[in-house]
C-alpha cells in the first residue's frame, strides 16, 4: 500500500454560495458540480434562503465572521486548487471573502456574480454589485456573468446604458494586469454583450 504521502488526492475547490434548499443552485448545486467533475468541494455558507424552484422569498445574510471563520479553518487543513463564489449575501460578506481571497494570490478564483434569481428576485443591491466590482472583480480569474449581470457590474455614476464596448472596457480597466474571461448566457462569439 503507498504511503500517505504518495497517494493522488483529486483537486479541491471551495465554494462560497448561498444555501438553496430546493437543491438546484447554491451550495448544493456547486457541491454536485464540483464532485461530478473529479474535484473534492469544501463549501462556505454565505447565506441560507427562503425559496423554491420558482423563486426566492428571502435572503438572511450569515455574519461575515462566521464566513471568514469557516473559509479559514478549512484554509488551515486542506490545500485548495481554485475558489469558487456565488451569492454573498451582504456586502460585508463580499469584503470577508476579498480579504480571504487576498491572502491565496495564486489561487484561481471563479466569480459567478448572482446578482437575482432566474425570476428576477434580487440576490445583490448595487452597494453590494459596487463591492464586487472594487473588492472580487481584481482578484477573479474567470468571470460568468449573464449579460444582465455583466451591464450591472460594467455601470457607471453617467446615465449612459453600458454598451458592449464599456463592458468590455471596464474589464480591462479593472483588471490591467491580467486578461480576464468573461462567459456569458448570450450566444455569439464575443466575451461579452451588454446590449
Amino acid at each position: 500500500m503507498p504511503a500517505a504521502s504518495e497517494l493522488e488526492f483529486p483537486p479541491i475547490v471551495l465554494t462560497f454560495a448561498a444555501s438553496d434548499p430546493s437543491g438546484g443552485a447554491g451550495v448544493q448545486a456547486d457541491i454536485l458540480t464540483i464532485a461530478s467533475m473529479g474535484c473534492h468541494p469544501l463549501s462556505v455558507l454565505t447565506a441560507i434562503t427562503v425559496q423554491d424552484t420558482l423563486g426566492v422569498e428571502g435572503v438572511l445574510a450569515l455574519d461575515s465572521e462566521w464566513v471568514s471563520d469557516q473559509a479559514r479553518c478549512l484554509l488551515e487543513d486542506m490545500p485548495v486548487d481554485a475558489f469558487k463564489i456565488g451569492v454573498l449575501g451582504s456586502v460585508e460578506n463580499v469584503t470577508a471573502i476579498a480579504e480571504v481571497l487576498s491572502d491565496y494570490p495564486d489561487v484561481p478564483v471563479i466569480l459567478d456574480p448572482v446578482l437575482a434569481s432566474g425570476r428576477g428576485d434580487e440576490l445583490a443591491n448595487d452597494q453590494m454589485t459596487r463591492a464586487m466590482r472594487d473588492l472580487l472583480l481584481p482578484l477573479t480569474t474567470i468571470l460568468t456573468p449573464n449579460s444582465i449581470e455583466a451591464r450591472r457590474l460594467a455601470e457607471t455614476d453617467d446615465d449612459e446604458a453600458p454598451t458592449s464596448y464599456r463592458c468590455n472596457y471596464a474589464r480591462v480597466d479593472l483588471h490591467p494586469a491580467h486578461q480576464r474571461r468573461w462567459a456569458t448566457h448570450v450566444g455569439n462569439d464575443s466575451d461579452v454583450d451588454c446590449r
